[in-house]
């Protein structure tokens, strides 16, 4: 089924999905005109398509005219494997962790050349985090990014390093420089970060482990490594053992 479009030939379904495709982190809220320019459709095309969605629920319209994913695309995204078997395996750790910490936890897994953030739990210190559960951050500057790309392909690792945006002035950023945190990440088994991703902001990051592959990591927001740095790795690597040995047999990876 093809129609009119900026590139003949494109399936409803394809348009459909461009236009759901046009919303990132960056664009959360977009109006009609640079919806259908971020999609590549014409404005009518995307109209009548923006409507069905609406009415679906994928998408939705604010008071100001601007449109936003829609509630049921979130509902339809608790039902992936990644949220109904990982993300509820490890929510009482990622809850035990918050008490004995009040830091902000992560749990992320790669996806593609992003670490895909699948649950946070909000801590009480006032330190910048600007992830959310499902926004997707830079590999190399983030502390559960980073182990998750010092144990992806060697492929995966390359075309990383290929693209090393900086993202604040302490954003690694040098290709030979990362490479060898990632090697000590490996060595030590544990990665940091400070004010890589956002300014007031240092990280701690393990990796979790099932039948032996890194599948996950979780992470800790914290103010400053200084001090808490060996009793943060200690609390992650209990919390990240537990969940792995939950997780054994029953997540596909």
């Amino acid at each position: 089924m093809a129609g009119n479009s900026s590139t003949p030939g494109r399936s409803v379904t394809s348009r459909a999905l461009a236009l759901l495709g046009a919303f990132d982190g960056r664009h959360r809220r977009l109006g009609l005109t640079e919806l259908a320019a971020r999609a590549g459709l014409p404005v009518p095309t995307a109209h009548r398509l923006v409507g069905e969605l609406v009415a679906w629920g994928a998408l939705s319209r604010t008071a100001s005219g601007e449109y936003v994913v829609g509630r049921r695309l979130w509902d339809i995204g608790l039902l992936a494997p990644v949220h109904t078997g990982l993300q509820q395996i490890a929510s009482p750790y990622l809850h035990d962790l918050y008490g004995a910490t009040l830091a902000t936890v992560h749990l992320a897994v790669r996806d593609g050349l992003r670490a895909l953030y699948v649950d946070r739990l909000s801590g009480h210190a006032s330190v910048p985090v600007v992830s959310a559960i499902g926004s997707r951050l830079p590999l190399h500057a983030t502390g559960v990014g980073k182990v998750l790309l010092a144990h992806a392909p060697a492929a995966v690792q390359e075309e990383v390093l290929a693209d090393l945006p900086r993202i604040t002035p302490y954003t690694v950023s040098r290709p030979e420089l990362l490479r060898g945190q990632l090697e000590k990440v490996r060595e030590d088994d544990y990665a940091t970060t400070v004010e890589e991703m956002s300014l007031g902001a240092c990280t701690v990051a393990v990796p979790i482990r099932s039948d032996g592959a890194v599948v996950a990591a979780l992470g800790i927001v914290a103010p400053s490594l200084r001090r808490d740095r060996a009793r943060l790795v200690s609390a992650l690597q209990v919390a990240a053992r537990g969940i792995g040995r939950s997780l054994t047999g029953q997540v596909a990876r």
